[in-house]
């Protein structure tokens, strides 16, 4: 048999002198007439090595030239966390981990370098988690740790990155690292973002989330690029001994007689107009048709917009604002973070009850002050309206009030997660879910769940 040749190329292994591709090679593999070798994407390489592996070609593979790293922390891993690492090692060092938010995955990404000792880069959604990624493997590594992002481009042998700027240079950064650590990993299902998988020849992948699962089925193309869930947990098996224990509470709320009527009459529009034109809303990708259609059909523009409206006033009823004002005196000496879907109604909470309010428009400067002085406790509660999701470090609390949001479990599972690190006192976390009765509101909570 032939001796072939591996070499990468801006995000593409170039595989020279193979002739007729194995069997089980990768779909991808393709013959490049122009420079008469054949090509498939990088993220690929692990799967073509082992196609190859199983032939009798003397393979020469220039695609890496790392070096070993050498690197050691203090962390001791907790039980569960030493099984989610080894399932991983066990499914050859590809695959997912879902995990709660508060219990650790950092430390099992961190471990896991330490157990490869590879370059290794780490790719984050935001330049705060940036931040701590940074700061914890500084801590725990004695070698310098790169940046890209958040206004610095230094690449070293450990890089941490975000999302965009690991897509801008991908194809370059493709052979440079023998570990690839998705944090947050159900970002790469957006189209773009999935790239940075396909052009990274890394063949050992990490993904860590606390909900792998995506609304849109995008999780299934994560797992082609990243591999499958390898170990999961819930927040129940946690809770009491790693995690807080903790309760959710359905508040249920009665629409005024002003509001009753607004919703009615607005919900009954969209209905009805589903009704007449036989559209049936089973996905979102349903509801995506039924926007592109409004913008030919002035019914069906009218539809969305009475829907709209309806929505604005189960989400934002004066009984959730009445309910919230019981919750807040009855947790005076607890930490309370108000989540909410919109934003006008967080800078109304704001005024109403002097809380410190965290939305899109708060600047990031202005949001690290809140969350120090909240984690000081000179502030023992803040108000927000999606920004605290995910992605930024949030102050331990107890206390969560959900007043409004949308259906994802993703969205409901990263708010409960706020609330479940560990207190000094063991102080167990109660949720509180404000829901208005007869409304859609009552099935968006129940999807959630």
């Amino acid at each position: 048999m032939s001796t072939l040749r591996l070499t990468f190329e801006d995000g593409t292994i170039r595989v020279d002198g193979l002739a007729d591709p194995p069997t089980d090679a990768p779909a991808a593999l393709t013959y490049d007439s122009r420079s008469k070798t054949h090509r498939l994407p990088a993220g690929q390489y692990a799967d073509l090595r082992d196609a190859l592996d199983q032939t009798d070609h003397t393979v020469e593979d220039d695609v890496f030239d790392l070096p070993t790293l050498s690197v050691d922390s203090s962390y001791k891993l907790r039980a569960y966390q030493s099984e989610a690492l080894d399932a991983w090692e066990t499914a050859g060092h590809r695959g997912v981990l879902e995990l709660p938010t508060g219990s650790g995955k950092t430390v099992i990404g961190i471990a896991g370098i330490e157990a490869l000792d590879t370059p290794t880069l780490v790719v984050v959604p935001t330049v705060d988690l940036l931040d701590q990624w940074v700061d914890e493997l500084e801590r725990e590594f004695d070698c310098p740790i790169g940046r890209l992002g958040g206004g610095s481009q230094r690449l070293e042998s450990v890089t941490v990155s975000t999302y965009d700027s690991a897509y801008l240079r991908a194809e370059e950064l493709g052979d440079q690292f023998g570990l690839v650590i998705f944090d947050e990993v159900h970002h790469l299902g957006g189209e773009g973002y999935r790239d940075i998988a396909r052009m990274l020849a890394a063949p050992a992948r990490l993904g860590l989330t606390a909900t792998f699962e995506r609304p849109d089925g995008a999780h299934e193309q994560v797992a082609q690029v990243v591999g499958d869930v390898v170990f999961e947990l819930d927040p129940e098996e946690l809770a009491g001994e790693y995690l807080s224990a903790y309760d959710i509470k359905q508040v249920d709320i009665s629409l005024t007689p002003a509001e009753r009527d607004k919703y009615d009459r607005n919900q009954t529009i969209f209905t009805d107009y589903l009704a007449e034109s036989n559209i049936q809303l089973t996905s979102g990708s349903d509801y995506q048709q039924l926007v592109k259609r409004s913008g030919t059909d002035p019914k069906a523009r009218d539809a969305l917009l009475a829907k709209q409206r309806a929505r604005e006033v189960m989400m934002n009823a004066d009984g959730k604002v009445d309910r919230l004002a019981d919750i807040l005196d009855r947790h005076r000496e607890d930490r309370v973070i108000v989540f909410t879907a919109h934003t006008d109604l967080v800078y109304r909470l704001s005024d109403r009850f002097l809380l410190p309010a965290i939305t899109h428009e708060t600047g990031a400067s202005e949001r690290r002050d809140i969350l120090e002085q909240f984690r000081a406790g000179e502030h023992s509660r803040v108000v927000t309206a999606n920004v605290l999701d995910e992605g930024v470090d949030v102050p331990a609390a107890n206390v969560a009030v959900v007043l409004s949001g949308s259906g994802s479990e993703r969205e409901f599972t990263q708010r409960l997660g706020r609330i479940l690190r560990p207190t000094d006192d063991a102080r167990p976390a109660t949720l509180y879910e404000l829901v208005t009765e007869e409304t859609a509101e009552e099935r968006v909570a129940s999807r959630r769940r």
